[in-house]
């Protein structure tokens, strides 16, 4: 059986974004005492740059950031892998966290744009 779809239907089909990747989860602060070290993107960790670790979001992609406690909001590259810990969803640099008013451990919005 052969379907066919009116073309006004395709048209809007072929328009519509797909939907992002989001999810609700605790954001933590990682750094590195050597400076410049390798990630797994091969891009060095620099602690005043908009980057982060996401075990989820693929490499060298972008994602916005939401502070759930404050609402300030950032847009990070995912540069590198983790976190680690369990419960944990994505490892902001120095910088990325400060932005967001991070100290520690935030609950966040991240979403892949």
């Amino acid at each position: 059986m052969r379907i066919t779809i009116p073309a006004a239907l395709a048209a809007l089909i072929t328009v519509l974004p797909i939907a992002a990747h989001a999810q609700t989860g605790v954001a933590s602060v990682y750094s590195t005492h050597e400076s410049g070290s390798r990630t797994a993107s091969g891009i060095p960790l620099r602690d005043g740059a908009l980057t982060a670790a996401s075990k989820e979001l693929p490499l060298r992609s972008h994602a916005r950031v939401t502070n759930l406690r404050n609402h300030r909001s950032i847009i990070v590259r995912i540069i590198d892998r983790g976190p680690y810990i369990h419960g944990r969803i994505i490892d902001l640099t120095i910088a990325a966290a400060r932005m967001l008013g991070v100290d520690g451990l935030a609950p966040v919005r991240v979403e892949r744009i």
